[in-house]
């Protein structure tokens, strides 16, 4: 049986990815008291048509001690068999304000306290800091338009295979903020900067003129290298350690050039060897699958073959 556990903060599109699973054909619950958990499992169990894929959402209106026992419940329904996949949302506490002032909805922790807004995402947070720390994957939403979020829910989540790790290489700019949902971030600033020279301003790390620009320089050579070694060491450990997910985040200024390149040089690398894994551009609006395919055009370090 599987159960997808969708928790995060409010206003950050929990609604949204519980009907998505729903509408993949997932038994669904909304706010579900995270200690009727157990008992939702044996009524599923009993329940044929149910049993096989149910998603639930838990998050900060329940009490504080459910909340955290929240560690316990969760043991116990692995130690039961159970497929349990916990999907935290998140999203800038800037643009939660945003979202609620926009759509002057009340925040569920300012209904019964004298909290202002801001006090409520704050509390919030630290509320369901149990339940981010056992979350499979963490998605920020801060950028992610409906679709998006959706096209996120059906690719991550309802296609993922249990014991399959799914990793994503992300391309983005430190003007803009590092990735909420990064597990681990490289620093890209310190090579050479195709934006300087005007006629590659317009480029991305996409295009041939970029890559040309880049694979030119021996510092760009090393940080792949040293990057894809790290990664080629320590992922056994973090596959051993029962990780369903892994975002690796490459930063640059703009996040238009040299993260970019990196980014789409790594993905092609390591999808020859893992078949879970994704490209996302933050600064782009670029999210897709890296097929194995793509290697044809690479050599074995996942240089661009000339």
């Amino acid at each position: 049986m599987q159960l997808v556990i969708i928790s995060g903060r409010s206003g950050s599109g929990k609604s949204i990815a519980l009907q998505a699973l729903e509408d993949l054909g997932y038994y669904a619950i909304d706010n579900l008291p995270a200690m009727l958990l157990d008992s939702l499992v044996d009524e599923l169990q009993r329940d044929a048509s149910r049993r096989a894929s149910s998603a639930v959402s838990i998050d900060a209106r329940n009490l504080p001690h459910a909340l955290e026992r929240f560690p316990t419940l969760l043991s116990d329904l692995q130690a039961r068999g159970i497929q349990c996949q916990v999907v935290y949302l998140t999203a800038d506490s800037k643009i939660l304000l945003e979202r609620y002032s926009a759509t002057r909805r009340r925040h569920p922790l300012t209904r019964d306290s004298q909290m202002t807004l801001a006090e409520a995402i704050d509390s919030e947070e630290a509320a369901l800091a149990e339940i981010l720390d056992l979350a499979d994957l963490v998605i920020d939403t801060s950028r992610l338009s409906v679709h998006d979020l959706r096209g996120r829910i059906a690719e991550q989540v309802a296609q993922h295979r249990d014991r399959q790790m799914t990793l994503t290489f992300e391309s983005f700019g430190f003007k803009g903020g590092v990735p909420l949902d990064a597990d681990t971030v490289f620093d890209a600033r310190c090579l050479p900067n195709p934006y300087w020279d005007p006629r590659l301003r317009q480029s991305t790390g996409r295009d041939r003129e970029i890559i040309e620009f880049l694979e030119s320089y021996e510092d760009v050579e090393r940080l792949a290298g040293d990057i894809i070694d790290w990664l080629t060491r320590w992922l056994p450990a973090y596959q051993a350690s029962h990780r369903s997910y892994m975002t690796v985040a490459i930063g640059c200024t703009g996040g238009q050039h040299r993260s970019v390149y990196l980014a789409e040089r790594l993905a092609n690398h390591f999808a020859e060897h893992h078949p879970g894994v994704r490209l996302r551009h933050r600064e782009l609006g670029i999210h897709t699958a890296v097929p194995q395919a793509q290697m044809d055009s690479r050599d074995a370090d996942g240089h661009a073959k000339t």
